[in-house]
């Protein structure tokens, strides 16, 4: 059996000391939680009162970006030594956002992936379609394309902490969401691309999140599926009540 993994992306939103209050009201709620794993992934410079907040607890804090770079001249670019320093365990590699407004592309998710596990963070590498390649029949080539770039050169061995966040673009901030059985066909491919590329022990016990409009009243049917290991939780994370009846699905 995986355990789940429930994350909270919160994008551009909140302070820190907003962040330090969303913690205080939200821990004492998950605080009996064991049976998955809770990682909150705040802006960066949140990420020090997060993981104050948060220290001694259950929840894991995670950040939103990296650099491949150990250091140098990348004016607005943060570590994965950076990260570590501060506690940081987790990062999001390659969100949507990323690769439709900061140029991300297939490569570059690739080399910040390799970091990422050299540096001992649990990277969740973000994959998916838009809506016009999901009309046109191509899903299946894009996630084959996106995995396959993303995987190149990295040993099962060196990949053992990968998760992987399918997010259909069509479904990010739309309020329109994959169907259950939409998402269990969609990280079929992904778990038959790690297949190929890692064998078929690190495939059955890759994690696989769905993203994409995860709110309350959806998570029950989406994580109930045995092929969905998890949830990356957009807007729906910023509540602490409304993040808590996800985890608790």
């Amino acid at each position: 059996m995986r355990t789940k993994l429930i994350a909270a992306n919160w994008k551009m939103y909140k302070t820190p000391e907003q962040t330090t209050a969303f913690l205080a009201e939200f821990l004492p709620m998950v605080a009996d939680h064991t049976r998955d794993e809770i990682v909150v992934c705040p802006p960066f410079v949140d990420l020090h009162a997060a993981v104050a907040a948060a220290k001694g607890s259950n929840v894991a804090i995670g950040a939103q970006n990296l650099h491949w770079g150990k250091e140098g001249a990348f004016t607005g670019e943060i570590s994965a030594g950076m990260l570590t320093a501060i506690e940081v365990t987790h990062v999001i590699i390659g969100h949507s956002e990323r690769r439709q407004y900061f140029n991300e592309t297939d490569d570059t998710v690739n080399r910040k992936l390799e970091t990422a596990l050299e540096n001992g963070l649990t990277p969740i590498v973000c994959i998916g379609e838009v809506l016009e390649e999901r009309e046109a029949g191509l899903t299946e080539d894009v996630l084959r394309r996106q995995c396959v770039r993303a995987f190149n050169g990295i040993s099962a061995k060196k990949a053992a902490k990968l998760a992987i966040a399918y997010e259909p673009v069509w479904a990010i901030g739309t309020g329109k969401t994959a169907t259950p059985q939409m998402a269990v066909d969609a990280h079929l491919v992904i778990r038959h691309e790690a297949e190929k590329a890692f064998g078929e022990e690190f495939a059955a016990g890759l994690r696989i999140l769905y993203g994409g409009s995860v709110k309350p009243d959806n998570a029950t049917a989406l994580l109930s599926e045995s092929e969905i290991d998890g949830a990356l939780v957009g807007g729906a994370s910023l509540d602490p009540a409304g993040f808590t009846k996800i985890v608790k699905y």
